[in-house]
């Protein structure tokens, strides 16, 4: 009862606006603050890892109220090491097929355990849907954004950027680049179903690629007018990076121990759902 009890809490923590988190077999493994690096700067956000999915979101009140919740599916998830930078210590990558990010815990133990945590939890629910530990679910990964600090000109044209001149985001690349070279919108089916922002140089790369698998397949007619490049006003929504707070706090990790179905309650806050 302890465990449905924690992950109603988490629930609750994302108020109305949040997904219901409350399946058959899902145990919360462990929760924390992770420092997310975003498009404009480094946030802390909190992550609740569960048995099949991770999931986080930007702090509001700390412990008690979250916003702009993400539920990544483990299976989907992919994880790399990385070296120290000047912006965060302690960093590695997520990647997912539909957004990847760096991330950063408090110190080199933290991180160590969380992504070894990340992955005993994704090698056993591969297993459950009958794959290899080994194997990889998605082949597609979405690309990393570079931050906005990195580049004071667009990285196609070299035009500056200012208060007219706004940076984008090439869905494809990840590089920073400026209106007039992201006109062009493309279905990247691994991000979304909807066209979504690519500059130039990806556009051309794209409709390569559709010439040669049309060639390949020997299509006629209409089978590809639902071309994956499009010049339309029409692409997704901004993700939570363009809306979100930093509201900072710290909060060590705490991780629930799994033995035969028994837990190790290490958080009393977390017996009733909070109120908000």
């Amino acid at each position: 009862m302890e465990n449905r009890d924690r992950i109603l809490a988490v629930e609750s923590s994302f108020g109305l606006v949040g997904k219901s988190l409350l399946e058959p077999g899902r145990v919360l493994v462990g929760e924390g603050r992770l420092t997310k690096l975003c498009r404009r700067r480094p946030q802390p956000k909190v992550f609740f890892l569960f048995n099949d999915i991770l999931v986080y979101g930007s702090i509001v009140v700390a412990g008690r109220w979250n916003k702009n919740q993400q539920i990544i599916r483990l299976e989907e998830v992919q994880q790399e090491d990385l070296e120290d930078s000047m912006d965060m210590c302690n960093q590695w990558l997520i990647k997912t097929p539909r957004k990847s990010f760096y991330v950063a815990a408090a110190s080199a133990e933290e991180k160590q355990a969380w992504m070894e945590h990340i992955e005993d939890c994704r090698s056993q629910r591969l297993q459950q849907l009958g794959l290899p530990a080994d194997a990889a679910a998605v082949k597609d990964f979405a690309a990393t954004w570079i931050p906005d600090c990195a580049s004071a000109i667009c990285m196609r044209c070299s035009e500056r950027f200012n208060f007219v001149h706004w940076r984008h985001h090439c869905r494809r690349c990840g590089f920073i680049v400026c209106n007039s070279c992201s006109k062009s919108r493309a279905v990247l089916r691994h991000i979304s179903s909807r066209p979504v922002r690519v500059c130039m140089l990806c556009k051309v790369n794209l409709e390569s690629q559709e010439r040669l698998q049309r060639q390949g397949h020997n299509l006629l007619g209409n089978a590809w007018m639902t071309s994956s490049t499009e010049e339309t006003p029409e692409y997704e929504t901004s993700s939570e990076e363009d809306l979100e707070e930093s509201v900072g706090y710290s909060s060590p990790t705490q991780w629930f121990a799994i033995q035969e179905s028994q837990y190790c309650y290490l958080k009393p806050e977390h017996a009733k759902p909070p109120r908000i």
